[in-house]
């Protein structure tokens, strides 16, 4: 029997691609697992054994990718925030995610092609928004605006005021 480890847990709603949504994103991220895979029964409104959720984690965050048809849509209300080491990580899933269909957007926002909202932003990007002096954010928050994938060294120029 599968249980859930943490009180709270995000609940993913797609049409009918849960199983490659937790696919590429355990692909991409290179740290996570697929915990669970439950399937359809008898009596559903959906094709018997096919993938109804699939229960996976990245970086030990656990979620759920549920299969529930066309009825919701994912949107920009709620999106995936995730802190980047370097510009090569930032680059590598912001190319990732978007690829295939997704579609890139603005101050380090992105829609995969699955239609789920992800924030890519560099932790260099945090450190100077949380350390800088309301010149030097104010720097930064105008170069960030600028931006769809952010650009580290770019950041830091705005930010040094260079």
């Amino acid at each position: 029997m599968f249980k859930l480890q943490n009180k709270i847990t995000p609940f993913l709603w797609f049409d009918n691609q849960a199983g490659d949504a937790a696919a590429l994103y355990i692909r991409l991220f290179g740290n996570g697992r697929i915990v669970h895979t439950q399937r359809w029964g008898e009596g559903t409104p959906y094709t018997p054994g096919s993938v109804m959720a699939v229960s996976f984690e990245l970086y030990g965050q656990p979620l759920i990718a549920f299969n529930g048809g066309p009825h919701f849509k994912l949107n920009e209300a709620v999106s995936l925030f995730v802190q980047c080491d370097d510009q090569a990580e930032v680059d590598k899933l912001w190319n990732g995610l978007i690829a295939d269909g997704g579609a890139p957007s603005r101050c380090g926002w992105l829609k995969d092609r699955f239609g789920l909202s992800w924030q890519i932003v560099p932790k260099a990007h945090m450190q100077m928004m949380s350390s800088g002096d309301s010149a030097q954010v104010g720097r930064l928050m105008q170069a960030m605006m600028k931006m769809g994938k952010f650009d580290i060294a770019a950041l830091q120029r705005a930010y040094d005021g260079a």
